[in-house]
């Protein structure tokens, strides 16, 4: 909330590629932390509340950390490699870490049903989950908006292969939904001139 009334503070702190390229790494972390708006923090902190308690009740509340802090750092670390040639490039928001969470729930969860807001028709989570990859994708190389696709790619990745990584028996239980959901990363990752890893 400082950094909405302060924004020398703001500027300090949040995610900007030519001063992380300088060695200014705190940024990876604390632009986690701020917002644009009240509008912006609070859809991140309802769609946390959303998902949070399936997957702390799975996997328990440190776990549940360890994903969100990896999440965060990998959402923000792929956006760093995507725009590295862009040094304005400027973020703020817990996109990855909180995209990592709900990736979470879904892998954990996959049969549970989700909305989308432009298609108000209940979908298993995981086909939820495909289509926010390929949105994000298709954002990715549009490189239009306000909307972070990048640190939502990102986070998605580290909180699906995370949570793989904490429990891996969801592997037997669910192995061709695990495979169809890693479809759209691999297939990114192997035609993208743009390379993230």
């Amino acid at each position: 909330m400082k950094g909405f009334k302060d924004q020398n503070f703001f500027n300090k702190y949040k995610f900007e590629i030519n001063p992380i390229l300088r060695g200014e790494k705190i940024r990876m972390f604390s632009s986690g932390f701020l917002h644009v708006d009240y509008n912006h923090l609070f859809l991140n902190l309802f769609t946390l509340w959303i998902f949070s308690g399936q997957v702390i009740g799975r996997i328990g509340s440190v776990n549940y950390l360890i994903i969100y802090v990896i999440s965060l750092y990998i959402g923000n670390y792929v956006a760093l490699k995507f725009h590295n040639k862009e040094p304005y490039y400027s973020a703020v928001g817990a996109s990855g870490a909180v995209t990592g969470i709900v990736y979470s729930s879904i892998i954990l969860y996959p049969e549970m049903k989700l909305i989308m807001l432009f298609l108000p028709i209940p979908l298993p989570a995981y086909v939820f989950g495909i289509v926010y990859l390929l949105y994000s994708i298709y954002g990715m190389k549009k490189n239009t908006g306000t909307i972070g696709h990048t640190a939502h790619f990102g986070g998605a990745i580290a909180g699906l292969f995370s949570t793989i990584l904490i429990k891996p028996e969801i592997i037997d239980e669910n192995l061709w939904i695990i495979l169809l959901m890693i479809s759209p990363i691999i297939l990114y990752v192997v035609n993208s001139k743009k390379k993230i890893f």
